[in-house]
């Protein structure tokens, strides 16, 4: 072993006085003397490259001081890095010098030239910009610079995806020699990450995986590709993404807030064009493996908790829901993950409730079902109940098209029904109340939507007298309530013939004082989307939850 470091120091040496031999080939025989010993340089590259994989970049530097000078000289001349694979065997000689993990100022050091160097190598005027020269010999092989650069990262880029695919890597003979370099490339990609040919490269490192349970990939690699997502200078396929988000959770709660916050600054009109917005971020897909799922599930509830509830929140949540339920009925034929994955902590009968398509056959029946199991749980007593509570209220609020049924359903119908529905918004809106607090939000409401109903028979109303018979009879207090009753409110306009007559004057009147408008608009872009759903005999009562739309634009 001694013998064969000895004779590649010595070669070494030899192949490094011919690069400052050759110079800058300026000269028609030093272009020819390299041309004459191409063949014998990448055996040697080859031979250096087979001492490099086993060493860190600390001992490789001890044993080959000179290492750096050669593979610089070799990286910067156009007849090497052209002649067949000597670039892509320069290019693992550099990750193999490239540190992970620098542990000392020469790694960092080395780290930072590697990174220079190689971004020589891709750049995609790197070789196009240099000597008069090098263009001839560029277009001796009957490239542009532009072409000739390109063809290079795309063999680089190519090379290293090979070597990254195949099993033993490169030739390693232990799992954690593996890691480590793969560690390495990655950090190497830092800089090259919105290369459109490096593409191949990133989407091989992310479907990387190791049989250790540590991460391979490096957190900055990670990190920068969360960015240029982000930032939309890079597109992965979907599987890339979905990699991309289960290793790095820092990535996916970006993703999902930039998400959320694109969809209430956006002020779409309308919930198809929200689910546009998110089923363009992949989120919806992503979400068909339960621990993605399950952190946008963490995101939610904590915007839920930090808004108190905001209406535009819950709207985008069951949005979430409806492309999520979506994806995962048409890419999870297989049941991969049962359902009991996505919601652990809710009973499997209510997700199933929940999860049924509303149609106008056996609705009444089917919204009591959903209620029985809800009050089963309210009504529980215990240490649990509370987080059983909290837990089967977010549950409805994914399926909050439901709530909506309900409002409907009491203003358009004289169902037996009622007070569940009744009931059903108040645990919508007020989930925490107790028994007591619960009843007198019950008394509220009712008393409420006993008026709407009354007014709803009137042969002509105006806004004052739907203004009085909700103010005049309620001393509403909890934030809650008031959206209830704005719901109940909103419901009669669309839903009643006296209250579609009025509902422009309405909003005009609303726009005017400026009150509640973002919540109005949130309860309009909801209905108007059940309304979609009841077929061509109310068109019209869809045409005007539009118009009352741009009205508050």
């Amino acid at each position: 072993m001694a013998e064969d470091t000895t004779s590649t120091k010595l070669s070494l040496e030899f192949w490094l006085h011919k690069t400052l031999e050759w110079g800058q080939i300026t000269t028609l025989e030093s272009q020819q003397d390299v041309c004459l010993h191409l063949p014998e340089l990448q055996e040697f590259l080859l031979q250096i490259y087979g001492a490099l994989k086993h060493m860190s970049c600390t001992t490789a530097i001890q044993e080959f001081p000179l290492i750096g000078q050669l593979l610089g000289r070799l990286c910067w001349n156009p007849f090497v890095i052209g002649y067949d694979e000597c670039q892509k065997i320069l290019m693992w000689c550099l990750c193999c010098l490239y540190s992970g993990e620098p542990q000392n100022p020469v790694e960092l050091k080395a780290n930072s030239w590697i990174q220079s160097t190689v971004c020589h190598l891709l750049s995609l005027s790197g070789l196009g910009n240099q000597v008069t020269d090098i263009n001839n010999f560029i277009s001796t092989l009957g490239f542009t610079s532009a072409d000739y650069c390109s063809k290079l990262v795309e063999n680089v880029v190519l090379s290293l995806v090979t070597e990254l695919s195949r099993k033993p890597f490169n030739g390693f003979n232990s799992q954690q020699s593996i890691c480590s370099r793969v560690t390495s490339v990655s950090l190497l990609c830092v800089p090259l990450i919105t290369l459109p040919d490096v593409t191949p490269l990133l989407e091989v490192l992310l479907s990387y995986h190791g049989d250790e349970s540590q991460e391979v990939l490096h957190s900055e690699f990670l990190e920068a590709v969360s960015e240029a997502m982000l930032q939309k200078k890079i597109s992965l396929s979907e599987s890339a993404v979905l990699q991309l988000w289960l290793r790095h959770p820092p990535s996916l709660e970006k993703a999902l807030l930039r998400n959320i916050e694109n969809l209430i600054s956006s002020q779409l009109n309308s919930m198809q064009e929200m689910a546009c917005l998110i089923k363009g971020s992949l989120l919806h897909q992503a979400a068909c493996h339960p621990a993605i799922f399950r952190t946008a599930d963490e995101i939610f509830k904590n915007a839920l908790l930090e808004t108190d509830g905001a209406p535009e929140v819950m709207t985008i949540m069951q949005v979430f829901t409806q492309c999520f339920v979506q994806a995962y009925y048409q890419n999870n034929k297989q049941h991969k993950f049962p359902l009991r994955a996505y919601f652990p902590h809710n009973p499997h009968s209510l997700v199933m409730a929940f999860l049924k398509h509303p149609s106008a056959t056996g609705l009444h029946q089917h919204l009591n079902h959903i209620v029985e199991i809800l009050k089963t749980t309210v009504d529980v007593k215990g240490i649990r109940s509370c987080g059983d509570l909290f837990e089967n209220w977010f549950l409805f609020i994914h399926f909050g098209e439901w709530a909506d049924i309900a409002a409907e359903q009491l203003l358009m119908s004289q169902a037996e029904s009622s007070d569940a529905f009744l009931w059903l918004l108040v645990f919508y809106y007020n989930p925490s109340d107790e028994n007591q607090q619960r009843t007198r939000t019950m008394v509220e409401a009712r008393s409420v939507c006993d008026h709407l109903t009354t007014l709803s028979r009137n042969p002509t109303i105006s806004i004052t007298d739907l203004q009085t018979a909700v103010s005049g009879k309620t001393n509403i207090r909890q934030t809650g309530t008031k959206h209830l009753v704005m719901h109940l409110i909103i419901s009669f306009l669309l839903f009643t013939s006296g209250g579609q007559r009025i509902a422009k004057e309405f909003i005009t009147h609303l726009v005017v004082g400026g009150h509640e408008i973002p919540e109005v608009r949130d309860l309009l872009i909801r209905l108007s989307n059940r309304v979609s759903q009841l077929g061509v005999e109310h068109q019209r009562t869809l045409k005007l939850a539009n118009e009352l739309l741009q009205k508050l634009k």
